[in-house]
């Protein structure tokens, strides 16, 4: 048998292994992928980037400074940050990615500032119109009590979930002189807490926050 090298017909010189179709040949085209999969990622981000640049940056003619606190760095929310649905079951709460959430935080007891609170969502997502599937109202509950029936009926398509008190606030952050309980935050599509609105705040201004950032991104 023979022990040669396989040679080309034409050169007669030995081929060695063959590089596979697409496979990147050499440091610069893996530089160059590399390079790709950061532009893919840009691009990716861009409608959330541009409509914060474009709202809260440039200010569309006649526009005015946004209501809310934008939260600079944004927060990504936790990997690790598991709730409780009303099944019972654990979900982490990245998987409400995708839509545009105004999120609350209180006491399954729910006093007449939460019940505030619940109801200043519920209108804001309403009065958006056609844009309003884009918007999901979350109530972040920190025990495991009941939530009255009352409060069941009225707000139905609030997200009713359960959360650590800890973890919810090492990821919000507050006003000076206020408390988890005295905000409503907003969370982008991609996972991302933007926006703090103030305590006792005013529905209208909301909205119209709310109604600027739908406006000027097309995710969600």
């Amino acid at each position: 048998m023979s022990t040669q090298s396989p040679r080309s017909p034409q050169t007669g010189k030995s081929t060695g292994a063959a590089a596979m179709p697409g496979q990147p040949q050499g440091k610069g085209s893996w530089q160059r992928g590399r390079w790709m999969l950061l532009l893919i990622a840009a691009i990716c981000a861009a409608p959330a980037i541009g409509a914060y640049f474009a709202y809260f940056v440039v200010k569309p003619t006649g526009g005015t400074t946004s209501y809310g606190t934008l939260v600079e760095p944004q927060r990504p929310i936790p990997d690790a940050l598991v709730v409780t649905g009303d099944d019972g079951k654990p979900i982490k709460l990245t998987a409400l990615r995708g839509k545009w959430l105004l999120v609350s935080v209180d006491s399954s007891a729910c006093d007449k500032a939460c019940v505030t609170k619940l109801y200043f969502m519920r209108q804001v997502r309403a009065t958006q119109g056609p844009e309003r599937d884009r918007v999901v109202e979350v109530w972040l509950r920190t025990d495991e009590s009941k939530v009255a029936d009352v409060i069941e009926k009225a707000y139905p398509d609030t997200q009713k979930l359960i959360a650590d008190p800890a973890a919810l606030a090492a990821w919000l952050p507050v006003d000076a002189g206020t408390t988890l309980t005295d905000h409503i935050f907003v969370v982008d599509p991609n996972g991302n807490l933007m926006m703090r609105f103030p305590k006792d705040p005013n529905p209208s201004k909301i909205k119209g926050d709310i109604t600027k950032l739908l406006k000027w991104s097309s995710i969600g």
